[in-house]
């Protein structure tokens, strides 16, 4: 196990920067997902961490050791790829064991780790199969047991799931979480899967343009996404952004929209008015009655029954939302619909930001 902390780390591929000046601090044990749209810079700060990608500034450091110029051999490291990565030619035993051999480690000894591993992930019956005759599942498992041979300090994994069906992968992200609970190894895992990041890890790093937006538990991030970009990117379906001005109303404060909508901030005050972004989860809309407090009727322009639940796409005034219901829902021109105590999120319509200035009464 170790800590990993990245400093300052800047990349740039001729002139161009392409990650710019991320900090983060890696505890001792912790499960950490780097999550974030194609292009963003996740793959490129796994790379460097593990030694592949030179580093045009800042600093790296494993258990408070500055690895920069470290060859990857040497930075106690091992790291899972998307493509398996397996020699077809050899064994799943020899696979897994391969690196050890490299490294002219006992014979004895390699069997005894090959063993250990194989026991650890279900591959004891396929140690003599080679991988060709494996199926995606167990090619993972062999890449993942080709690491644990080697007992390193961290883990890294490079959006390792991707090439399986939907259903193994929800097998897989299980298995590793609950592997790496068991070694208590530093992990640092790549995904574009947002479901991937948010039951897997201790904490989420959310990237975009090279640069970390937020870092936090997955709820925490979830119930208060620091800025509207990481609002739209966690969840699914999407929040619902609505464009307001803050207004108050003798002693209540409202969200008005250009439309006369009003969304009251109940347990809110507000000294000015603002300009502002406001944002509701999908499933912080609950059904009604029309004549119900607080009513809102949205105009529906489709219904999407998913199995657990039914998404309902409309319109709040000019507005388009989605809304996430529990239950079947009927075919119907409208609803009506309430917002669930404490459901609005607030953003800074300028800056996008979370606006964190207003003080519950």
């Amino acid at each position: 196990m170790a800590t990993v902390d990245i400093h300052r780390l800047v990349k740039r591929y001729g002139a161009e920067e392409v990650i710019h000046g991320i900090d983060l601090a890696i505890r001792d044990g912790e499960f950490i997902s780097l999550i974030g749209a194609s292009g963003c810079g996740k793959s490129t700060l796994l790379r460097m961490i593990a030694g592949l990608e030179d580093i045009s500034g800042g600093t790296i450091s494993i258990d408070g050791r500055e690895v920069n110029d470290v060859a990857p051999k040497n930075r106690d490291i091992a790291m899972v790829f998307q493509n398996y990565a397996l020699y077809p030619h050899l064994s799943v035993a020899d696979n897994m064991g391969f690196s050890l051999k490299l490294r002219d480690v006992p014979k004895p000894e390699i069997a005894r780790a090959v063993k250990e591993a194989a026991d650890l992930l279900g591959l004891t019956p396929y140690l003599d199969r080679m991988p060709k005759a494996l199926s995606g599942g167990q090619r993972q498992r062999v890449a993942m047991g080709r690491a644990i041979v080697r007992k390193p300090r961290v883990f890294l994994f490079d959006e390792p799931l991707s090439n399986l069906d939907a259903k193994l992968r929800v097998q897989m992200r299980t298995e590793i979480k609950a592997l790496q609970r068991r070694l208590g190894t530093t992990s640092i895992y790549v995904t574009h899967d947002q479901i991937e990041a948010m039951t897997m890890s201790d904490r989420i790093v959310i990237l975009n343009g090279g640069r970390v937006e937020q870092v936090g538990a997955p709820l925490d991030v979830y119930d208060r996404p620091g800025n509207l970009f990481v609002a739209t990117f966690i969840g699914s379906p999407a929040m619902n952004l609505i464009e307001a001005t803050t207004r108050h109303d003798g002693d209540r404060l409202f969200a008005e929209t250009d439309d006369g909508l009003r969304l009251p901030l109940d347990g809110y005050a507000m000294a000015n008015e603002a300009e502002v972004t406001v944002g509701i989860r999908p499933e912080h809309f609950a059904f009604t009655d029309a004549g119900a407090p607080g009513a809102l009727p949205i105009a529906v322009d489709l219904i999407e029954p998913t199995g657990h639940e039914t998404h309902v796409f409309g319109r709040l005034g000019r507005h388009q939302v989605v809304v996430a219901h529990s239950g079947r829902v009927a075919e119907a021109a409208s609803i009506f619909v309430t917002i669930a105590p404490g459901g609005l999120h607030l953003f800074d319509r300028t800056s996008g930001r979370r606006i964190n200035t207003i003080e519950r009464t």
